[in-house]
């Protein structure tokens, strides 16, 4: 399985020649092999020294029940799916995994029959009995949020994977309040929302996480910070990563980092400093540009290829590339937005730091 489809999303598993794959639908949802290992960074924390017993309700193809094992003495792979309980039991000798049950059966019915488990991870199915996605917590099989009451019984921590898709304010609302709210973005795409119980403060932690950077804030920091807008572009833009636009921490951006916000709706952020750290992309502006034909005509003279994103502007990147008869790709990255005086502009920009 080299050079399957299997060695993009799960490359060391790819280099076991008589490993099984599953069903291409088992693949879809799967962790990749990266964000597996942030489980198990995430998890670790809590079990510095290992655990005893955990469980994975929902086991699928089982990469995330292998990774996550590793750290306790003892796992349990739970699965409705024969098929994919046959896959497991070939798959975990090989990959090393030891002292595992793999059970065929519905979360449902297998929970209130476990011992005491130190951890129970759930990553619910997001197709309906047709074959649709779903994103609602009540809308996965299993439902987590009827599940709720008999996993705090059950296990000292749970964590629960959901689609990136869905609004964490949603989430919270169907399981209540959460110890943290992880975002995994991977290559600068919102893979997973985790989310771990129980929560015993005040508040939750959120936690943005892409290969490049991890962000985090306490979900009461948001509405708390002081944001400075300005319809001025300075030396630098700042375009935050896709984890940190997920979690909406918007106003956190220039209270952190000094900046200030082009528009309430823009997401955009100009500083004269250059901060190297920035959870997103960094950018060196060149040019601001109105939409007039005498404005925008040097620019489009000096540049027939560049990058095209919109940013809080009424129009989309095909109609303006048609309009600017601008070739894609290249060194320049072009921003169509509005500023905090509702003017419209485009900010033409060269990359600086890219940490998406």
């Amino acid at each position: 399985m080299k050079h399957s489809p299997l060695a993009k999303k799960l490359p060391r598993w790819a280099e076991i020649d008589d490993l099984l794959a599953p069903p291409s639908i088992s693949m879809e949802q799967c962790s990749s092999e990266k964000a597996a290992l942030y489980k198990k960074q995430v998890i670790s924390q809590l079990f510095p020294k290992g655990g005893d017993k955990m469980t994975d309700l929902t086991g699928g193809f089982g990469v995330d029940f292998s990774t996550l094992s590793q750290l306790f003495e003892h796992g349990t792979y739970v699965e409705q799916n024969e098929d994919l309980c046959r896959i497991a039991r070939h798959n975990f000798p090989l990959l090393g995994i030891k002292s595992v049950d793999v059970i065929n059966g519905v979360a449902e019915e297998i929970l209130p029959t476990l011992p005491p488990q130190d951890l129970i991870y759930l990553d619910p199915a997001r197709r309906s009995d047709v074959g649709r996605k779903v994103l609602l917590v009540e809308d996965c099989t299993p439902n987590a949020a009827e599940l709720m009451p008999s996993l705090l019984e059950k296990a000292k921590h749970i964590m629960i994977k959901l689609s990136p898709m869905l609004d964490i304010t949603r989430a919270m609302q169907s399981l209540g309040p959460a110890a943290e709210v992880h975002i995994v973005a991977v290559g600068g795409e919102c893979k997973e929302l985790l989310l771990l119980y129980p929560c015993e403060k005040d508040s939750t932690k959120i936690i943005c996480h892409d290969d490049r950077y991890d962000f985090s804030f306490d979900a009461n920091a948001e509405s708390r910070a002081a944001v400075k807008y300005t319809d001025e572009v300075k030396t630098f833009l700042y375009e935050p990563g896709t984890a940190v636009l997920k979690a909406g921490a918007f106003r956190l951006m220039s209270e952190r980092f000094g900046l200030e916000k082009l528009h309430p709706n823009s997401h955009l952020y100009t500083a004269e400093h250059l901060v190297e750290d920035f959870p997103g992309r960094v950018f060196r502006v060149h040019t601001v540009s109105g939409f007039g034909k005498r404005e925008i005509r040097p620019l489009l003279a000096a540049t027939k290829q560049a990058n095209l994103a919109v940013r809080n502007f009424p129009g989309t990147v095909a109609e303006l590339r048609k309009r600017f008869k601008l070739r894609d790709g290249g060194e320049d990255y072009w921003f169509a937005t509005t500023l905090y005086n509702e003017r419209h502009v485009i900010i033409a920009t060269q990359k600086v730091v890219d940490c998406q």
